[in-house]
């Protein structure tokens, strides 16, 4: 009997073996095997980003505008920006790959329609896609602290906490981005995403207090991931802990529940009908 065909006769006695088969590994395996051949272009890209961020408005604006107030605390805009950024790096690296990826494999490749013809079940490839797309977010957030820290950018040694953070924060992006790309079919659809993306970024509180802003844009920035996700690499940063923090913390574990939910159910409605 082929290996296969027992990892099938395995699941059927388990609840959940249609979604599930424990084999999210092989997404990984296939994946590194991929990164081996491909370009390094896109990936330098997106860590590349936000060092130019950190270098073009650190070193540039931030000569001209100096310290800025953040609650009880002044503090230097370089210092300020760079765990917005950090957070904005680990964003970039899960996005890509859990958007962008994900849609060439779903669309160009029907790579997971060959997937989930196997043992392998929707939840097997939603977790290893993601865990995957939080490998290279964790890379970006290291890259970027490795380049931080000696321009004197970290304020203490319990600033390397905001590296997990980070990766909890690329987890509910890379988990809701995959859920989201599952129900585009063209690239103009997939343009939205960065018609999105971009504001988010901007108006997020990365670059600057999102107090400057009006009160109903103040309100709204507040409903967005990527505020909250800056906020919480922010507080650790800066060794800020509060009540905000754990909302935070909420706000993504709902994002990551939610994004796995659907993701999971829409890769099973479309291949295993």
């Amino acid at each position: 009997m082929s290996n296969a065909v027992q990892i099938a006769d395995a699941r059927a006695d388990r609840i959940g073996h249609q979604l599930y088969a424990g084999r999210a590994r092989a997404i990984i395996e296939h994946s590194l095997i991929a990164l081996r051949s491909s370009t390094w272009v896109p990936i330098a890209t997106g860590f590349i980003e936000p060092v130019l961020y950190l270098l073009a408005f650190g070193y540039g604006m931030g000569e001209l505008i100096g310290n800025i107030s953040v609650g009880n605390q002044t503090i230097d805009y370089t210092v300020f920006i760079a765990p917005g950024l950090l957070a904005t790096s680990a964003m970039n690296g899960a996005i890509y790959d859990s958007t962008w990826n994900v849609f060439f494999k779903l669309n160009e490749s029907k790579l997971y329609q060959g997937m989930l013809a196997t043992p392998l079940g929707p939840l097997d490839v939603a977790l290893g896609e993601i865990t995957w797309a939080l490998m290279r977010g964790l890379s970006y957030a290291v890259a970027f602290m490795a380049i931080t820290a000696p321009l004197g950018l970290v304020p203490g040694v319990s600033a390397i906490l905001a590296i997990p953070a980070a990766v909890f924060i690329a987890f509910g992006f890379a988990s809701f981005g995959m859920a989201i790309t599952s129900y585009f079919k063209t690239y103009q659809q997939m343009g939205m995403i960065n018609i999105v993306l971009l504001p988010m970024f901007l108006f997020s509180g990365s670059l600057y207090p999102i107090s400057v802003y009006p009160d109903w844009l103040e309100f709204i920035i507040r409903l967005m991931p990527s505020w909250h996700g800056i906020e919480l690499v922010r507080d650790i940063w800066f060794n800020n802990l509060d009540s905000g923090t754990l909302v935070h913390i909420g706000y993504f574990s709902v994002m990551i529940v939610c994004g796995l939910y659907f993701t999971t159910r829409r890769l099973r409605n479309l291949f295993m009908r």
